[in-house]
C-alpha cells in the first residue's frame, strides 16, 4: 500500500467503527488489523510488541499520580478552599459567582491537571450555587464546561505529559509555555462573564476587605503550592515530571491527615476511582500507539510534509492548518489518542516549516482542549450537563459565545508565538 491507500484504510475504519458505537480505544486497535494482515514483514506480534513499548515508559507513570493527587485534593477540601480565595478575590465583580466559576478553574488547574476532574470537582459546588442566586441553567452549565478547558493548559497538565512523553520535548517547558495563555483564556471568560452580568443583571458579593483575603489566602495555601512547586521543580531540574507527581500524591496525603478528612477507607477509594478512570485512557495510550506506528512505517507524515509544503503557505498560515486539523479531531476523539496519532503526523509538518517545537505543541494542547466542550465529545460539557440536568443541545448557543474570545486567544497564539515562548526562555533556556 502506498501511504493515501494505508492513510485512508486507517482512518476510514476507525471512523466507520466509531460511528458504530466501538469504544474509541477499540476501534483504533480494530482498525489496525486489516492493514496488518496485508502488509508484509509485520506480524500481529507488532500490535503487542507496540502496545508494550508505549506503556513501557517512565514519564506515563505520572499520570495516575497527578489523577489520585486531584481526587485526594478534592477528598480533603482544598476545591472548597480555593473557592473561597476566588470568592474573596473576584466575587465583588458583576456575575460574582460566575467570575469564581472561571478564576477557581485557573487556581485548581494548577492542582489537578485534568479538566474532566475540575468540571466535576468545581460543578458539582459550583452550579447549584449559581442556579440558587437566580444564574440561567444554560449559562451555569456553559462557563462551567469552558472554564474547565483550562484544566490541561495550566500547568501540571496530563496532555502536556503525553505530548512530551511522545514527541521527547522537555514536559517543564511545555508546563511554563501553558501559563500565559492559560491565563489569557481565563481573563476572556471573566470579560465574557461581565458583560452576561450587566445584561442579565446578575449579582456579585460585596468586596472583600483586607484581612478576609489574607484569611483566605492562608485557608488556600496548600493548594497553592503544589502548582509552584511541581512547576519550578521540573523547570528547574530538582526532580522529573514522575517524582514530581509522586510528591504531589504524597504532599496531598499530608493534607488529609493533618486535616483529618482523609481515612483508610477514603483513601482506597479514592485509589479505585483513579484505577478505574487511567485505565481506560492508557488503554487508548496502547491502541493509538499501534495505529500511529503504522502510519508511520506507510510514510504517511512524510507524505503530508510534502503536500502541505506544495501549498507555499509559510509558517504562519501553516500553523493554523495545525491548529485547524487539531480543533476537527478534538471534535470526535479523546485528546490523548489525538495526540499520539495526530500529533505524530503533524509534527514533521511543523518541523519542514520552521515552526518551534514548543509552539507547535501549546498550539495543539490548545486545540484540542476545545474539543471538551463541543460535540460530539465534549466531555466536559457532558459532566457539567449532567450536574446541571439540561442537555447539551440547549447550552450550545452560550458555548459557542464563550468560545468566540476563547477562539481569538488562540488565533493569537498562532500568529505570535512569543506569547508562548515567552516563559521556556525566560527561565528554562536549556531546554528551548
Amino acid at each position: 500500500m502506498d501511504p493515501l491507500v494505508a492513510a485512508i484504510v486507517l482512518f476510514g475504519l476507525f471512523i466507520a467503527l466509531v460511528f458504530l458505537r466501538v469504544p474509541v480505544a477499540f476501534a483504533l486497535g480494530l482498525a489496525c488489523v486489516p492493514v496488518i494482515l496485508f502488509t508484509d514483514h509485520v506480524s500481529f506480534f507488532a500490535l503487542i510488541d507496540r502496545t508494550y513499548n508505549s506503556y513501557n515508559s517512565f514519564l506515563l507513570l505520572s499520570v495516575p499520580f497527578f489523577l489520585l493527587a486531584a481526587n485526594l485534593m478534592n477528598a480533603t477540601g482544598v476545591t472548597n478552599r480555593l473557592i473561597d480565595l476566588s470568592t474573596a478575590t473576584v466575587g465583588h465583580f458583576p456575575g460574582g459567582l460566575g467570575q469564581i466559576n472561571v478564576f477557581v478553574s485557573m487556581l485548581f488547574a494548577g492542582v489537578s491537571g485534568s479538566s474532566t476532574a475540575d468540571a466535576a470537582g468545581i460543578g458539582k459546588v459550583l452550579i447549584p450555587a449559581m442556579l440558587n442566586q437566580g444564574y440561567d441553567r444554560s449559562f451555569t452549565i456553559a462557563i462551567t464546561a469552558c472554564s474547565s478547558v483550562m484544566g490541561v493548559i495550566i500547568p501540571p497538565s496530563i496532555l502536556m505529559l503525553i505530548w512530551g512523553g511522545t514527541m521527547s520535548i522537555s514536559v517543564g517547558s511545555l508546563f511554563l509555555a501553558g501559563i500565559i495563555p492559560g491565563i489569557l483564556l481565563g481573563l476572556s471568560m471573566m470579560v465574557t462573564v461581565y458583560f452576561y452580568a450587566v445584561k442579565y443583571q446578575y449579582p456579585r458579593y460585596e468586596k472583600a476587605s483586607f484581612a478576609h483575603f489574607v484569611k483566605a489566602f492562608i485557608g488556600a495555601g496548600p493548594g497553592l503550592v503544589t502548582p509552584f512547586v511541581i512547576l519550578f521543580g521540573i523547570a528547574f531540574g530538582v526532580f522529573t515530571p514522575t517524582e514530581a507527581s509522586a510528591i504531589a500524591v504524597v504532599y496531598s496525603i499530608l493534607i488529609g491527615i493533618a486535616n483529618r478528612s482523609l481515612d483508610t477507607r477514603g483513601f482506597i477509594h479514592h485509589l479505585s476511582d483513579t484505577a478505574k478512570l487511567i485505565g481506560v485512557s492508557l488503554f487508548c495510550v496502547g491502541t493509538a500507539s499501534v495505529f500511529s506506528w503504522l502510519l508511520a512505517f506507510y510514510h504517511v507524515p512524510q507524505a503530508l510534509v510534502g503536500m502541505i509544503q506544495g501549498w507555499g503557505l509559510g509558517p504562519k498560515g501553516i500553523i493554523l492548518v495545525i491548529s485547524a486539523v487539531f480543533l476537527f479531531v478534538g471534535l470526535f476523539i479523546d485528546a490523548i489518542p489525538a495526540i499520539i496519532i495526530m500529533g505524530s503526523i503533524m509534527f514533521p509538518v511543523a518541523q519542514a516549516a520552521g515552526i518551534h517545537p514548543i509552539h507547535f505543541s501549546l498550539v495543539g494542547v490548545v486545540s484540542l482542549a476545545f474539543g471538551l466542550v463541543t460535540p460530539p465529545y465534549g466531555m466536559c460539557l457532558l459532566i457539567a450537563s449532567r450536574i446541571g440536568e439540561m442537555s447539551i443541545h440547549r447550552v450550545l448557543k452560550d458555548v459557542a459565545i464563550i468560545l468566540v474570545p476563547m477562539l481569538g486567544i488562540l488565533f493569537l497564539l498562532c500568529m505570535i508565538p512569543d506569547i508562548i515562548l515567552f516563559l521556556p526562555r525566560l527561565i528554562s533556556p536549556q531546554f528551548m
